[in-house]
């Protein structure tokens, strides 16, 4: 029953269209492609599990609507059941199971992680067969590295280096991101000022629980004891002492699960390395309550560092409050991974957010300089020049490199360029970006006279920049082709394959449109519009009187694909290994 209301709650996404969702650039571009491979390879868990075409009972066979406002839940749905097929009622360590987020991206990288962990058990480790389509590297990694990766993005809009093919991505990725915490949280003033005494107690500690465990100032004969935090080496000698007591007391080499054992050079890191290990070990050795005296007080110094990482972020950009969460030990750490977990999927709205953010109400309120107002974020749905000196509030920024966002003020709902604005840059970058939202827009202020095309350019201005920076033109009228043709589906598009480029993944092709899914009566493809870019697909030649345009492979929508009497809004082309 359970799996049955976490479906009906997953029915939700239905208010977010698989085809409108638009994630960030640094992590998948092409979600709809996204969605379509990762059905397609728990397709192909399934046939290797149970036989090809036999599925558990229950199974949605929901395979290929990507339309369908269930897709996504019946997507999740169906992986569970599969799950329950391959592991039984358990799980592996890591499964994140069913989504706390409505974000639709979140969501298909989650399923394709848990999809991922029944493939290891079904094919062997990380075996996989040819055909397995798989996805993005960072969807292997655990629900804190994603979710680091998530905030550093979207709220720091930071630019992750790490590649695709990076040996052991998802701990590269990690250490990228550790990084980033190093200079946006761990490198003020104050916490500089105070990791050599914060380390000192950590010698302190360390001795405490030697004494704890071997006896009063009973100590092994390589026992280093330095305790002036300005020598050279009082660092490297608390992380052997560290080890000396560590092999000592669980054996040579053994350490209990999480021990990191890494001394980085940054002292900050290095603090909050030993201080982890230090809390581990005593731990482990059963010291808790800690020994009278002990300094370490925070419990957030035994969690995973990727945990702690993304709490401290959290804690900054969006206000968690670290400080009511309760427990202890592991149970401490599982709930402040939830709460940091949530946080960061589901981010509070600017004005939602407590601390810092909270106390400055003004900081996300702008006045217009001769702004032009958008419908929306592709500046195509002209609305009138917003007067200067009217005050609005900014809710969120486009991705990229884009400068539009979206305000909000007085009868007014809107897009405007950060450029013919007083909202300063600093602040814009703070805004959260529009990852699967879809923010109502209207304009009913007395300046607002749309919607209607951009005005000609006079050579100057704010109209003469928008169009330099490329303002897509705007789209055919669906309406108006809807009247005049008949809309079909992919399905009804017969593609010829003519060459293939592995190094982009795609293909050039040509297309014909068809009246149903057996492809048999059809016609050439006149033009293809593609409401992504605003402009036309460039026809690259002529194949036995057919056009020749160039795609990438997978799924590809927002698009109006017309014949003469036909329309499409999406078209799919296979990869070379499934044709």
């Amino acid at each position: 029953m359970r799996r049955y209301r976490v479906l009906f709650a997953l029915a939700a996404l239905m208010l977010v269209s698989v085809v409108s969702a638009a994630p960030p650039p640094q992590q998948i571009s092409d979600f709809s492609g996204f969605v379509l491979n990762t059905r397609a390879d728990l397709e192909g868990l399934a046939n290797a599990a149970l036989g090809d075409g036999v599925r558990p009972d229950g199974w949605t066979f929901n395979i290929n609507n990507v339309g369908s406002p269930t897709f996504i839940a019946d997507l999740w749905f169906d992986n569970e059941l599969l799950a329950a097929i391959i592991f039984g009622e358990s799980r592996p360590p890591g499964w994140i199971g069913a989504p706390t987020t409505q974000n639709p991206l979140l969501v298909v990288r989650y399923i394709r992680h848990d999809l991922e962990l029944a493939a290891d058990r079904q094919f062997g480790g990380s075996d996989r067969p040819a055909n397995w389509r798989g996805g993005p590297a960072i969807a292997r990694c655990d629900r804190a590295v994603q979710n680091l990766v998530q905030i550093l993005v979207t709220a720091y809009t930071y630019n992750f280096q790490t590649n695709e093919t990076a040996l052991n991505y998802c701990a590269t990725i990690a250490a990228e991101a550790e990084q980033q915490v190093l200079l946006k949280v761990l490198s003020t003033p104050e916490f500089e000022a105070g990791p050599t005494d914060l380390t000192l107690a950590v010698r302190g500690d360390l001795e405490r629980l030697a004494d704890e465990e071997l006896g009063l100032n009973n100590r092994p004969a390589d026992w280093r004891g330095n305790r002036d935090n300005t020598s050279a080496t009082f660092l490297s000698d608390l992380f052997l002492d560290l080890d000396t007591l560590a092999n000592a007391q669980l054996g040579l080499g053994e350490r209990p699960a999480g021990w990191i054992g890494v001394l980085p050079n940054a002292p900050a890191l290095a603090y909050r390395n030993l201080r982890h290990d230090l809390e581990l070990l005593a731990n482990e050795l059963g010291r808790v309550p800690r020994p009278r005296g002990w300094q370490g007080l925070d419990p957030l110094a035994a969690c995973d560092m990727n945990v702690q990482n993304l709490a401290l972020l959290a804690q900054q950009r969006y206000g968690l409050a670290l400080e009511e969460i309760g427990g202890q030990g592991a149970a401490y750490c599982a709930q402040v991974a939830q709460a940091a977990n949530q946080i960061v999927e589901n981010p509070p709205t600017p004005e939602g957010v407590e601390g810092e953010q909270a106390a400055e109400d003004d900081t996300f309120v702008a006045e217009s300089d001769y702004a032009f107002s958008y419908l929306d974020s592709a500046a195509t749905q002209y609305m009138g020049v917003m007067p200067p000196g009217t005050q609005f509030k900014a809710w969120y920024r486009n991705f990229g490199d884009s400068t539009m966002m979206f305000v909000s003020g007085e009868e007014f709902a809107v897009y405007v360029d950060l450029r013919w604005t007083t909202l300063s840059p600093d602040i814009f970058t703070r805004l959260p970006t529009l990852e699967g939202v879809k923010p109502l827009t209207f304009c009913d202020a007395r300046w607002c006279n749309g919607p209607a095309p951009t005005p000609t350019p006079t050579g100057s201005g704010a109209i003469q920049a928008l169009l330099n920076a490329g303002t897509p033109q705007a789209a055919p009228d669906v309406e108006e082709v809807r009247g005049d043709k008949t809309q079909v589906s992919w399905n009804n598009i017969r593609v010829t394959y003519l060459l293939d480029n592995p190094n982009t993944r795609t293909a050039q092709v040509a297309l014909e449109i068809c009246t149903d899914t057996t492809q048999t009566d059809c016609e050439p493809v006149v033009q293809i519009f593609d409401n992504g870019t605003g402009a036309l697909k460039p026809v690259l030649s002529q194949y036995n009187g057919l056009n020749v345009f160039e795609f990438p492979y997978g799924y590809t929508a927002n698009l109006l694909i017309e014949g003469s009497t036909l329309f499409s809004p999406d078209i799919w082309i296979s990869d070379p290994t499934i044709r």
